[in-house]
C-alpha cells in the first residue's frame, strides 16, 4: 500500500471531493489545504493519477495536459472552448 505524506494525503482528498462536471483551481485546493498552488502542482504531478486530475486546472482554466484531459471533460459535461474550461460554469464554489 501507498504510505502518502500529510500534505499529498490532504491534496489528494481535496481533489476526491470535486463532483464529477465540475472542477477547481490548484489555487483554490492550496487555500484548502493550507499550501501554495505550485505545491498542489507537485503532489499532483506525483500522485494525480490516483484522483480525478483532470479535475483541477490552471487558473485561467488551462490544464497541465489538455490532450489527455479534454475526453475526460467530455465524458462529465465539463464546458470547454477546445483546450480551457469554462470556468464560470463548472467551478466548484
Amino acid at each position: 500500500m501507498l504510505e502518502l505524506d500529510d500534505l499529498s494525503s490532504r491534496v489528494l482528498d481535496a481533489v476526491d471531493r470535486v463532483p464529477a462536471g465540475h472542477v477547481t483551481t490548484y489555487g483554490d485546493v492550496a487555500a484548502v489545504v493550507g499550501t501554495g498552488p505550485r505545491r498542489v502542482g507537485r503532489v499532483m504531478a506525483r500522485y494525480g493519477h490516483l484522483t480525478a486530475w483532470w479535475r483541477v486546472v490552471r487558473a485561467d482554466g488551462s490544464s497541465h495536459d489538455p490532450d489527455r484531459s479534454v475526453p475526460h471533460w467530455d465524458d462529465e459535461g465539463i464546458p470547454h472552448n477546445g483546450r480551457v474550461v469554462r470556468l464560470g460554469e463548472c467551478r466548484m464554489n
